[in-house]
């Protein structure tokens, strides 16, 4: 699939962030004393608008320790092997309908930029558009391909337009705010497989999986959505979860 060309043009950085990636200590997102954790978010023509936005601000009021920067090919900061080595997760957020397009504007070397820091012990938050693009014809993070949960059997929502649904995430019940996100598949010889949240009809609506050194944690809910989400969609802002969903995505991307 790759030429002999672009293996070249590419095997020099890929090596130079292998030694970086390898040298890493990557800090406990669990004990309060670690070190800052550095978070990549991507902003770009795969994102909607306001979504990388949105997720930035999330993160950051979990913790102090989170340090998040805007990656993307028209940000300060582009998607590189030396660049992602810099970070302890990459976080990739909600977009449009345009999955191929989303993929496409990302360009080869970018994409393979993403699949070896995570194969090599880096750490993927992908949600909504963001798991879509893991899939095994996306970004390769994981090893299927990955459908939308509307008109699924048991699954309330049958069009596009935003909606609250419920989920049983970490053992409870809860809602959360959907936009057209996936349902999740189990990884049967994936060691690290587990899942996060189920849909009310027991289809996987969170889940960790695992790519050679590195974790992958992919949600088709939008845990992050702010009020002026659930504002602007007329949804009830008394559906907003709190940051516990959103906290549980990170603690799943532990080792």
């Amino acid at each position: 699939m790759h030429s002999t060309i672009r293996l070249l043009k590419y095997a020099a950085p890929k090596l130079v962030a292998l030694v970086l990636l390898s040298a890493l200590a990557r800090p406990s997102f669990a004990d309060p004393r670690a070190d800052t954790i550095r978070v990549a978010v991507y902003r770009g023509p795969a994102a909607c608008e306001d979504c990388p936005e949105t997720l930035k601000s999330a993160i950051e009021r979990l913790s102090s320790r989170y340090r998040v920067d805007f990656v993307g090919p028209g940000e300060r900061i582009d998607i590189t092997p030396e660049t992602l080595s810099r970070y302890d997760v990459y976080a990739q957020p909600g977009g449009g309908q345009d999955i191929p397009g989303a993929l496409a504007s990302f360009g080869d070397g970018r994409i393979d930029a993403i699949h070896e820091y995570v194969a090599h012990g880096g750490r993927y938050l992908g949600i909504c558009m963001g798991a879509y693009l893991a899939s095994a014809s996306g970004l390769g993070l994981i090893p299927h391909e990955l459908d939308s949960e509307v008109g699924r059997r048991g699954f309330p929502v049958t069009t596009i337009d935003s909606a609250v649904v419920a989920v049983r995430w970490k053992g409870k019940e809860e809602t959360v705010f959907y936009q057209d996100g996936p349902y999740l598949l189990r990884s049967a010889n994936d060691r690290g497989f587990g899942i996060i949240a189920t849909y009310a009809n027991n289809d996987i609506a969170a889940a960790r999986y695992t790519l050679g050194r590195g974790l992958v944690v992919l949600s088709g809910p939008h845990p992050e959505a702010d009020e002026s989400w659930f504002e602007e969609a007329g949804l009830p802002v008394d559906d907003m979860p709190g940051d516990h969903l959103l906290r549980s995505l990170l603690a799943g991307l532990e080792r």
